[in-house]
């Protein structure tokens, strides 16, 4: 399946993968390099919205929320993006910041059980 997107965002991935968060930094040590038994990629342009990781072979979006995702704007938003991401067939996980920093073994846990059991349809 080939991933389509708006190539206006193909600069703007870019500029993020430059500019990273510490938790994406902090994930991205454990995700890049097939670490998990999987291909994960940063900041993958996805129609009109990027992904902060995400993993072709399972059809896998993992977001990273920081303090900006407690606004109900931002979350609307979040969840737009999210029924997108699912109606063109890619499931999402979402963590907070404080999740990778403070406890990244559940976040890779979590990760690990997607990547060998993923959520069926229905």
């Amino acid at each position: 399946m080939r991933i389509y997107y708006e190539k206006y965002l193909k600069k703007i991935a870019s500029d993020l993968r430059k500019d990273s968060t510490c938790s994406e930094k902090k994930l991205w040590q454990y995700l890049k390099g097939n670490q998990l038994g999987f291909r994960f990629i940063r900041q993958k342009p996805i129609g009109k919205y990027i992904v902060d990781f995400y993993c072709k072979e399972k059809k896998l979006a993992i977001e990273l929320d920081g303090l900006s995702h407690i606004h109900e704007e931002v979350l609307e938003k979040d969840r737009i993006k999210e029924q997108y991401l699912y109606n063109v067939g890619i499931q999402t996980l979402r963590f907070t910041d404080k999740e990778v920093d403070e406890h990244i073994e559940n976040v890779l846990l979590t990760i690990r059980q997607y990547l060998i059991f993923p959520l069926k349809r229905g």
